[in-house]
């Protein structure tokens, strides 16, 4: 007398079975998933695709606080003024902004972020006194006003050895130009974005 085969989860078909091990025989009936033999579990596997994605993580975190590195500095010059008592009182807050962008000794670049921050210090205050860090708090904002994070310091290339300038790309190159007001006009090369930079190394300034 046939039996009807168990009521557990099947593959449909029992060519499924043989396909993972190739000199297996077909079975009449279905094979229960629970027979199918499993891939052996490698601990190396594991670790190499944690690696990876400490990896990435950190450099996302590399990048995002470098693209909001002139926000992140005031925010931590105005949190530094705050007493602690006040560290979560919104009313301090705004008025510590306030305070510190009134400031004549700021940069170009720190008085453009003022410039930003100016009309939404209440909305700065709020990620300020649920004690968000400067990053996460120049993140938040930039979501309503993307030019925040685009504001960065220049960079300095007078110390630094031929070597080093040609570690940068292209596109850094030229960014360092624009922001000395210089061209490079006919530059093909990238040795003759790196030979202007140096040219023009005198130029460098904080200002716009």
């Amino acid at each position: 007398i046939c039996k009807s085969p168990p009521t557990t989860a099947f593959l449909p078909l029992a060519h499924k079975f043989a396909q993972h091990d190739r000199n297996a025989p077909l079975h009449p009936f279905p094979v229960p998933i629970s027979l199918l033999p499993k891939p052996p579990f490698s601990p190396f596997g594991s670790m190499k695709l944690l690696s990876i994605v400490a990896l990435l993580a950190t450099l996302t975190i590399g990048w995002a606080a470098n693209d909001c590195e002139v926000c992140v500095k005031v925010m931590e010059d105005v949190r530094a003024t705050i007493p602690k008592a006040d560290a979560s009182k919104k009313p301090a807050i705004e008025a510590a902004l306030g305070a510190y962008c009134a400031r004549d000794t700021l940069s170009a670049r720190e008085r453009k972020i003022c410039y930003y921050i100016d009309p939404i210090k209440r909305d700065v205050a709020q990620p300020f006194s649920l004690g968000m860090t400067a990053l996460k708090t120049c993140q938040r904002i930039n979501q309503s006003n993307p030019e925040i994070c685009t504001v960065k310091f220049p960079v300095k290339t007078e110390k630094m050895e031929t070597k080093d300038i040609n570690k940068l790309r292209v596109k850094q190159l030229k960014q360092i130009l624009a922001d000395r007001g210089v061209e490079c006009k006919g530059c093909v090369e990238k040795e003759e974005f790196v030979k202007r930079v140096q040219e023009t190394e005198h130029m460098a300034s904080d200002e716009f």
